[in-house]
């Protein structure tokens, strides 16, 4: 699903924030991404997201060779992917409802079908009864739960977090996690950048840590 041979990715500044990076994740598995910060867990996401492109080396998603993909298709692979956040992205001038639907606008789905999959989302984190509230009357976790909905609403194969309990406290941050799980349950391929070694010490999935743009000592790479 997700494979790195031997990537690099350099900045124009010439910092090298991932180099040789190897790894392999499989289709419908969940795994954490841990590191320092500055480690460049973000970086991987993007690269993963085609945020950024790499320097060096392959990268294959779902069989497609991210360095072959032209500019022009980046939008149509990019709805194969959830991207969550720490910060939530959410636009607060728009109802809980307004954002979820945006991915669905974006890609023309006709009113109905968006009313119907937005619901649907807002109901598995637990938010139908917020839909037309506007994101700061939530609190934090309830907005990082709409960042969820939003990212799950097309429905895509591969779910992104970059550190999505950043901000939360421990129980909140184990209830975002249930949802990931929940998520990864019904087959999502689910990759989360964390810094809280001892939220995925408590969880039953492999993580691949980076320490200076490499994987750490001792990781094994598939």
């Amino acid at each position: 699903m997700i494979q790195f041979t031997d990537v690099y990715k350099r900045y124009a500044n010439r910092h090298e924030a991932l180099s040789g990076l190897s790894f392999e994740l499989q289709q419908g598995e969940m795994a954490f991404l841990t590191g320092h910060s500055g480690a460049g867990k973000s970086t991987l996401l993007k690269l993963i997201a085609l945020i950024e492109r790499s320097t060096h080396g392959q990268i294959f998603v779902n069989g497609q060779n991210l360095s072959r993909l032209s500019k022009g298709k980046i939008p149509y692979y990019r709805r194969q992917i959830g991207l969550v956040f720490q910060d939530h992205n959410l636009l607060h001038d728009r109802t809980v409802f307004d954002n979820v639907a945006l991915p669905l606008v974006i890609e023309g789905e006709n009113h109905r079908e968006i009313g119907r999959r937005v619901r649907a989302s807002l109901d598995k984190v637990g938010l139908l009864n917020k839909e037309r509230q506007l994101p700061i009357a939530l609190s934090g976790g309830e907005q990082q739960r709409v960042g969820i909905a939003r990212a799950v609403v097309s429905r895509p194969p591969i779910l992104l977090a970059d550190e999505p309990t950043g901000n939360l406290d421990p129980d909140l941050s184990r209830d975002i996690m249930q949802l990931f799980e929940q998520f990864n349950q019904v087959g999502v391929t689910v990759f989360i950048a964390t810094h809280d070694l001892e939220l995925v010490k408590a969880m039953p999935y492999r993580h691949i840590a980076l320490e200076g743009g490499r994987l750490a000592l001792g990781q094994v790479q598939p």
